[in-house]
């Protein structure tokens, strides 16, 4: 599995992708230039239960680090892997 970023300054996203098909998307907004907020996460129905999701969420916390950002999980389902994952709280705000 793939997973890319693909950022325009105010918007972005994550995408995962698995042989050309698009597996998932995590989509988030940029508040001010330290700070992103994840609002919605999509799993392609194919790719249940497959750890897409989890995989773009690492994405989005490895990106956080490399760039000294925090991020807002706005998203139910980052929100739920956030708390249940404190190794990946310090990019948190």
């Amino acid at each position: 599995m793939k997973v890319e970023q693909i950022n325009n300054g105010k918007k972005g996203f994550f995408k995962a992708t698995d042989n050309n098909a698009e597996a998932g998307m995590m989509v988030y907004t940029w508040a001010g230039d330290t700070k992103i907020i994840i609002e919605h996460t999509e799993v392609n129905p194919a790719f249940k239960g497959k750890g897409v999701g989890q995989e773009m969420l690492l994405s989005a916390v490895k990106y956080a680090r490399e760039n000294h950002i925090k991020i807002l999980p706005l998203c139910p389902f980052a929100r739920s892997v956030f708390e249940k994952n404190e190794e990946l709280q310090d990019v948190l705000f």
